[in-house]
């Protein structure tokens, strides 16, 4: 197993993460209708939200570039440096979300979109 399918792994717990920091300690919650929850909420629990689906979105995307990339027989450094590139690039998204520092947060999106597209271009 590389450390760029780990590094898919841990991308896909990012949006669950998001959404752990939108509930925690948070009243009102009704798990029978979260959405409800979810759309009434303020704040940075409400960017945690938007963080979550934005996560969600982007996520295929990387997890095929790197699969991609992997197939293709990239060079594995390459392959394993934008994939922890790509991580750090959404941690930062999750916090500027939350900080509410929108401006760093798209470039910080950017940043991580980029590392998708290099992905495929490595794997060319």
């Amino acid at each position: 197993m590389t450390l760029a399918f780990w590094c898919v792994l841990i991308a896909a717990v990012i949006p669950y993460l998001a959404i752990f920091i939108a509930k925690a300690g948070a009243t009102g919650f009704d798990n029978r209708r979260p959405r409800e929850w979810y759309e009434q909420a303020s704040g940075y629990r409400q960017r945690a939200v938007w963080a979550q689906a934005n996560s969600f979105e982007i996520f295929p995307l990387f997890a095929a570039a790197v699969i991609i990339a992997h197939l293709a027989a990239a060079d594995q450094g390459w392959i394993d440096g934008l994939a922890i590139a790509f991580l750090l690039s959404r941690v930062a998204y999750l916090a500027c979300y939350l900080a509410d520092l929108h401006l760093l947060r798209s470039l910080v999106w950017t940043v991580g979109f980029a590392c998708c597209v290099a992905l495929f271009i490595v794997a060319a």
